[in-house]
């Protein structure tokens, strides 16, 4: 029985060990080819991003292979495959650039610091729960932010891909010192770059699901040794550490802590709600389910074991994915194939890329951030709904003014504040009867549909709280006195309000009182038992206040017929 328990808390924890423990031999196929090629496009653009991040490349390749292990043990997802994502690059980068003021050493240590923490927000987001909080990043902000992102990358790989060194700290400042700099521009480092994009398009649009990165890469390194590009200027990525990355506990630089921690909670919310969009889509679409809070456990134990393993920030990889499900990949098995992929080249082929140019990996960024583009989605927010998509646009335009942290909170405190007008002037309507019919219809929405002479029933649509209590009110003081008749009840349908706080108790309290003042009656309609223990909780009860309770609407009308009938 122990052992059982054991085994059931171990499952718990990873759910993918008894997949894999129990791997069926059909699927090692299928599960190889697709290994081979995530493997495939997660070499050049690991390598690619760990240059967006600072880091050399070996290190883009470390953050790929031991977090894929990781997660296909604790990951909730079949298909999701994680590594270094284009966002998390930015964010490290635009993070620490200004903690580590070129010392190399530095920016190491303050990354694999910011990773460690990172994973640690997401270890504690799952203890708590708090899986829900990717809904904080609406599919507005996410668009905004992955344009202005995309927008950002390419103009920050506009030094590399033409030779030149670029002054200015954000995107303006850099196009103003390309702008100043471009008469100097290096000729063969932009031959370079256009090779690589037009072998990259071309193998792109010619075979769809092949590895178009790896193609140009190769392509561009093979031209690189065959015409020692070197000589010409061409800065190349030079010697990469072959074998196991080295296993350290990272440094915790205490004067720095005021930034990195704040910059790693945003991290954790950016990097799992990138992976929960890219996870829960193919879920759906291979019919399966997963869950947040695992799925935070499984991205916080990932960042761990990447800043041990002297790699950067990861997140769920939609491109990376995609090219698993493309490929037929039907277990987690795919995961450990293609970081053993990794790992092979770890080991035996690191001299292959020293010749790689410099200029080709920004190249191979640019193209990955047009991929990234999706300008038509958040110009099509424009003819849905105008606020969301401002919300969007305003995401972007921050990214690019103010950098990916600032526009990232900024956006998200726009969304927060529309959402707390949203409930703080929530809709409200009037109801009525339709003729030969026992239900209650909106009157501004049904024509046909007459009030109950003397009566005003009155829904709220919203939780009753401290921020909208005075606005209810004062509305329905306004509704009873600009009613057409007389109103000798008000009946407020507790089913849309759904919770009620102190203050709010209050707000009913007076507002029981100050029609009783008006010789009007104050009733809620549904919900009776709990409504009635919530606000005799607050202390607003039926004997000190007059307030009635019915348990539905219907109860209320047969009441108040009763009544007026017996008083007329």
């Amino acid at each position: 029985m122990t052992g059982r328990r054991w085994r059931v808390r171990l499952s718990r924890w990873m759910p993918g060990l008894p997949e894999l423990l129990a791997y069926p031999r059909s699927a090692w196929r299928q599960d190889l080819a697709a290994g081979l090629s995530v493997a495939a496009v997660a070499l050049p653009v690991g390598v690619a991003y760990a240059q967006l991040a600072g880091f050399s490349p070996v290190a883009g390749l470390y953050s790929s292979m031991l977090p894929m292990v990781v997660y296909a043990l604790f990951g909730s997802s079949r298909q999701l495959i994680v590594g270094p994502d284009a966002a998390t690059c930015a964010m490290i980068s635009a993070t620490l650039i200004p903690l580590a003021a070129g010392n190399a050493a530095l920016y190491q240590s303050l990354a694999i610091s910011l990773t460690l923490f990172t994973g640690l927000f997401c270890l504690l987001a799952s203890r708590f729960r708090l899986g829900f909080l990717a809904d904080f990043l609406s599919r507005p902000i996410l668009a905004g932010l992955l344009n202005g992102v995309a927008i950002n990358i390419i103009i920050g790989q506009l030094g590399k891909v033409s030779g030149l060194s670029l002054t200015g700290k954000d995107a303006i400042g850099q196009l103003l010192s390309l702008y100043r700099q471009w008469s100097s521009a290096s000729l063969v480092t932009l031959g370079v770059s256009a090779f690589t994009l037009l072998i990259y398009a071309w193998v792109a649009r010619r075979w769809p699901r092949s590895p178009a990165a790896l193609v140009a890469m190769v392509a561009a390194t093979a031209l690189s040794w065959g015409m020692d590009l070197s000589r010409y200027g061409v800065s190349l990525v030079g010697v990469v550490q072959a074998g196991f990355p080295p296993l350290r506990w990272p440094a915790m630089p205490h004067e720095a802590l005021g930034t990195l921690v704040p910059a790693a909670a945003a991290l954790a919310l950016i990097s799992f709600s990138s992976a929960m969009l890219t996870g829960r889509s193919f879920a759906a679409k291979n019919g399966y389910d997963i869950d947040a809070d695992r799925e935070f456990r499984a991205l916080g134990v990932a960042n761990v074991v990447s800043a041990m393993s002297q790699g950067f920030a990861i997140s769920g990889a939609d491109s990376r994915t995609a090219v698993n499900d493309a490929a037929g990949g039907q277990t987690r098995m795919v995961s450990l194939v293609a970081a053993a992929a990794i790992l092979v080249v770890l080991l035996l082929f690191t001299p292959v890329l020293a010749w790689l140019p410099i200029a080709s990996l920004g190249a191979i960024l640019v193209a990955s951030a047009i991929g990234l583009m999706n300008l038509p989605g958040l110009l099509l927010l424009r003819r849905i709904d105008r606020a969301e998509f401002h919300i969007g646009l305003i995401t972007l335009v921050g990214v690019l003014l103010i950098g990916v942290m600032p526009g990232i909170v900024l956006a998200v405190t726009l969304a927060l504040l529309r959402f707390l007008l949203k409930v703080s002037r929530p809709a409200d309507h009037l109801l009525g009867r339709m003729p030969g019919s026992d239900g209650f219809y909106e009157l501004t929405d049904y024509p046909n549909a007459r009030s109950v002479p003397g009566l005003m029933l009155f829904r709220f649509e919203s939780p009753l709280i401290f921020f909208n209590a005075d606005y209810f009110r004062r509305r329905v003081l306004e509704l009873v006195e600009r009613a057409d008749e007389p109103v000798r009840w008000v009946v407020i349908d507790a089913l849309s309000i759904g919770d009620v706080d102190y203050t709010g108790a209050l707000a009913v309290g007076e507002l029981c009182k100050a029609l009783a003042e008006k010789g009007v009656v104050l009733a809620m309609a549904g919900r009776m038992g709990e409504f009635m223990s919530r606000m005799s909780t607050h202390g607003v009860t039926p004997d000190q206040t007059g307030l009635r309770f019915f348990p539905n609407r219907s109860a209320a009308l047969a009441a108040f017929h009763m009544e007026v009938g017996a008083g007329d």
